[in-house]
């Protein structure tokens, strides 16, 4: 499949789907919870649908109605071999959750999520006591708890996700659990981890981000949460509309702990025009100069944030290309290729990104069925001299199922 967009201005409002990163996490925490939990405003995208089968899977009950999920938490598996789909959180999250049940479960994924790095979740859980073992570092895995406790030391600097994963398991633990966390990144990502846990009825001690501390036997209570929207689909459109026309993005608050509200700081950077309302930001077309912004704790911004760049005068620099080997794609590699089919040229040094400005030109981009390459592609045909096509546009269903809907309400035509 190949979708055309066509350059055009945008005007109007956009309302956000909520965070995948929160409702992941609180889908865990409701799975562990004894009693009944609701999450209002939940996103449908591939990775949270992914999220709550594995809720399933676990034992919960689950409802789902059109605005809401009401979750009754139960732990105790239906099978042996549990599947996380393509979700990248779901099967760092829930492989050390898993793992502190006194039965041998096999977790398995498709797609990109088979070639991504699992190496970390098997030595974090092997040093709790428990036993994990990877396939050569890769999918399928197998645990058996239970989880012990004690101290495990992490290297941080590849995956957040996995502290999130150890995090939410550690209260299951027969002991006290410690974790020594060297050189972490994404912090805003473990906020949001610490947040929910304790929204739900657990706390955890955080010495500086190098050491964290999880008392045992804490229980996860029920609770009600209101998602947020997302960070990383809305950073597009704000983009967009500070690039090509006018828009309202609602469903957004800066107060989030989502790593990816620093889309505002770079857009301002560049000279964008962005001004904040009661759960919603205006921006609008405005004159925009190059800029240097340090994406390592925001890796997910490089694809809009390549746009941004590409509309400026002169030449970007992002940094903090080292977080975007192992996504859903070579996200470095793929900005750099694609982009240069649109005439804009990307240079790669070391953990630097530099981005010359320049009008884009008629090409088809492939988006190496990535969401995120897929929305930028997008993005940057709006600003093209003629229309730039799209490989397998269908991939946005993995965080923004209704992008295309949500695009096409705001282009002028």
């Amino acid at each position: 499949m190949m979708k055309e967009v066509k350059p055009s201005e945008v005007k109007g409002t956009v309302c956000i789907p909520a965070s995948k990163s929160v409702v992941q996490r609180a889908v865990a925490a409701a799975m562990l919870a004894r009693g009944t939990s609701i999450i209002h405003n939940p996103s449908t995208c591939n990775d949270c649908l992914a999220a709550l089968n594995m809720a399933r899977q676990l034992g919960a009950t689950v409802v789902e109605e059109s605005n809401r999920w009401i979750i009754s938490g139960d732990f105790r598996p239906s099978n042996t071999e549990l599947s996380c789909g393509e979700a990248g959180l779901s099967i760092r999250m829930f492989t050390p959750i898993v793992s502190t049940l006194a039965t041998k479960q096999t977790l398995t994924g498709h797609g990109s999520l088979t070639t991504r790095p699992m190496g970390g979740l098997e030595e974090a859980i092997n040093q709790l006591g428990a036993s994990c073992q990877t396939t050569n570092g890769l999918l399928p895995i197998t645990v058996q708890g239970p989880m012990m406790g004690g101290t495990a030391n992490i290297d941080g600097s590849l995956s957040s996700q996995i502290l999130t994963g150890l995090l939410m398991a550690a209260p299951l633990a027969k002991q006290d659990v410690t974790l020594n966390v060297a050189n972490l990144k994404s912090r805003p990502y473990i906020d949001m981890t610490i947040e929910v846990m304790q929204q739900f009825g657990v706390e955890v001690e955080n010495d500086s981000y190098q050491h964290f501390r999880v008392k045992t036997n804490q229980q996860y209570k029920p609770y009600e949460l209101r998602a947020e929207g997302d960070w990383s689909g809305a950073a597009f459109f704000l983009v967009a509309g500070v690039i090509a026309g006018k828009l309202r993005v609602e469903n957004l608050s800066s107060a989030s702990k989502q790593a990816d509200k620093e889309i505002i700081a770079a857009i301002k950077l560049a000279g964008g025009k962005i001004t904040e309302g009661n759960g919603f930001f205006e921006v609008e077309k405005s004159p925009l100069k190059a800029f240097s912004f340090d994406a390592t704790n925001c890796p997910d911004l490089f694809p809009p944030l390549a746009v941004l760049a590409a509309a400026c005068k002169g030449r970007t620099l992002l940094k903090g290309v080292s977080r975007l080997t192992h996504k859903e794609s070579n996200r470095a590699l793929a900005i750099q290729n694609e982009f240069a089919k649109a005439g804009i040229i990307v240079e790669i040094e070391g953990d630097e990104m530099y981005i010359k400005g320049a009008t884009p030109q008629a090409c088809t981009m492939e988006s190496y069925n990535d969401h995120r390459m897929a929305m930028a592609a997008a993005t940057l045909a709006l600003i093209a001299s003629k229309p730039i096509g799209i490989t397998t546009p269908e991939c946005v269903a993995k965080s923004y199922p209704e992008f295309w809907e949500h695009l096409e309400s705001v282009m002028e035509h």
